[in-house]
């Protein structure tokens, strides 16, 4: 499913038009991935919980050359499916 579908979707479940599910569904977007800038996890419950990992730099080796490489610090957003979630996929 992309984006477009699930515009589509909302769109069609809430009758409303596809363009205010498009600025809804962006709206929820931008506020997660606000919250994950500012290091907060964002829960939904029933569905799951965003948050933020930071990575230590490690060395890492290019495959194709076998060169080792240093590779930065980072920190990496990461999802944890909550229990209904997982059921649903099983």
């Amino acid at each position: 499913m992309t984006k477009k579908d699930l515009i589509e979707n909302v769109a069609s479940d809430v009758d409303i038009s596809k363009k205010k599910a498009g600025e809804a569904l962006n709206v929820i977007l931008d506020s997660i991935r606000e919250s994950l800038t500012d290091g907060e996890k964002v829960t939904l419950v029933n569905f799951g919980t965003f948050s933020t990992k930071k990575r230590k730099a490690r060395q890492g080796m290019n495959p194709a050359t076998g060169e080792k490489i240093q590779i930065p610090a980072t920190t990496v957003a990461k999802f944890k499916p909550g229990k209904k979630l997982k059921e649903a996929v099983k």
